[in-house]
């Protein structure tokens, strides 16, 4: 046996030790760069012990789950060796975490379930926002120079006509795929999510948009004593998610209630006739009810809150994060993006974020001698740079406590220059260094949400050191 495979056994067994062993472990799996173990008693677990085993760079529990970071690579040779020692080898990601599904709540759940909406969604969400980036590079004055790209380079024209085309591709259909992923989620066919997706966006409709703003009167027609407005549903994303889950539930009720002689036409057409009905008359004007809250709720946070409003948001989103419910931000930046255009909560996201990782660099100063912190604390910073903050948090600030505060305070900053130089973003789904291309370029958005980060990234960091010094002099 070679040195390596030893070091994983040894590693593997020892884990077994302080997770209470073999019978405790309901399921384990890994993702990019940590190991998941689903535990039957959590309690079992002795966190110290596990803090100390080789290789492992951060442990914390999310719910019935333990996660230990061991960093890309690592954690896939550790996942083997310690899958065989505890006899669940062959179980997958998503095995793990159906799983750990079956011991949550049902706010846990609800939370899951709108995350799992978008996680099919999102890979095209970014790139379409990141080619929107390219586009507003090449045609926003103000950047370069007096002249856009374009205006300079007029053989680019083409070029970035073809980009944004390929750019806004996502959004004109957005409803109609939030439809099929929302009703393949919640356990229907998703090819009638489709079809409703399609009812929605129907060319005979009368778009959403011409119908906000005056310049076209929708044809009103009447079903059965009711007065219905063919209105489209543009941008409707909050509509979209509440007929995902009508579709859903619509087609297992009709499955399990017409006869097998007759289910395989007449089920997809009651769920289809009932659907599109209730979209009409009662979830479309919820739903764009529902949207106008959240969105006039926000603009009027931004508004009137002004910018304690914008560093209430930054200096908690992190703490958002540890709960999990930052998962449902997605669909509200949607909605965001669907109404105004513009997306404000992305920059206040991605300083949040840079705050965490300040306060990592600060810990990594003040700590430097401890070759595991270091370890851990250059790894984790590494993830923040590209959006990811779960390793630090866990891994270091909220594990210390002070550096999550300090982390929050210099959130707090960094949102306060984003409301003062009004950074906003043209999309969602990526923030640090990814989200520099889908900031708007207004307002010399680029180079503000840079000096943004700035703040925050030396905030957190100087904080951190300080608050460390004072914890050693009261020690």
């Amino acid at each position: 046996m070679s040195n390596k495979s030893e070091q994983y056994k040894k590693i593997s067994e020892e884990l077994l030790v302080h997770i209470g062993g073999k019978d405790n472990v309901q399921g384990v799996a890994h993702c990019a760069t940590r190991l998941r173990i689903v535990l039957e008693d959590t309690k079992k677990v002795n966190m110290k012990e596990i803090e100390n085993v080789d290789l492992a760079k951060g442990v914390f529990i999310v719910g019935d789950q333990l996660q230990i970071i061991f960093g890309a690579g690592t954690v896939n040779d550790v996942y083997k060796v310690f899958a065989k020692v505890s006899g669940k080898e062959n179980m997958s990601l998503k095995d793990v975490k159906a799983k750990s599904a079956e011991k949550q709540n049902g706010f846990q759940k609800a939370i899951k379930s709108l995350s799992d909406v978008f996680v099919d969604i999102i890979p095209g969400l970014l790139a379409a926002a990141l080619l929107m980036g390219i586009t507003g590079l090449l045609t926003q004055q103000g950047i370069f120079g007096e002249q856009s790209v374009v205006e300079m380079f007029p053989s680019l024209a083409g070029f970035n006509r073809f980009m944004q085309i390929t750019s806004t591709g996502i959004f004109t259909i957005l409803p109609l795929l939030v439809v099929y992923s929302a009703t393949k989620r919640f356990g229907g066919n998703p090819v009638l999510g489709l079809v409703i997706g399609a009812i929605m966006l129907h060319p005979d409709l009368a778009n959403a948009y011409s119908v906000a703003n005056g310049s076209v009167e929708p044809e009103v027609i009447n079903i059965f004593g009711l007065k219905v407005e063919l209105v489209a549903f543009q941008g409707g994303i909050i509509i979209a998610l509440m007929m995902g889950f009508i579709t859903a539930k619509l087609d297992n009720f009709f499955n399990k209630v017409i006869p097998d002689l007759v289910k395989l036409f007449l089920s997809p057409l009651a769920t289809v006739t009932v659907g599109a009905f209730l979209l009409f008359t009662i979830i479309g004007p919820v739903g764009r009810g529902l949207a106008d809250v959240v969105t006039n709720s926000l603009l009027w946070t931004t508004t009137n809150l002004g910018i304690f409003g914008y560093m209430i948001f930054a200096g908690i989103q992190q703490i958002v994060v540890i709960t999990g419910l930052h998962h449902v931000i997605g669909a509200v930046e949607a909605q965001l993006i669907a109404d105004t255009g513009r997306n404000f909560i992305m920059p206040l996201m991605s300083v949040a974020l840079i705050g965490q990782g300040g306060a990592v660099l600060g810990y990594l100063v003040a700590n430097w001698n401890n070759m595991k912190e270091r370890q851990i604390c250059i790894s984790s910073f590494g993830s923040v740079l590209f959006g990811i903050s779960e390793p630090a948090i866990f891994g270091v600030t909220l594990k210390n406590k002070f550096p999550l505060v300090a982390g929050c305070i210099a959130g707090a900053l960094g949102g306060a220059y984003i409301y003062i130089t009004k950074v906003t973003a043209i999309g969602f789904g990526a923030t640090a260094i990814p989200g520099l291309a889908i900031v708007a370029a207004e307002n010399s958005g680029h180079l503000n949400y840079l000096i943004a980060h700035g703040i925050a990234l030396l905030a957190g960091a100087i904080l951190t050191i300080i608050f460390a010094k004072a914890k050693k002099k009261a020690a």
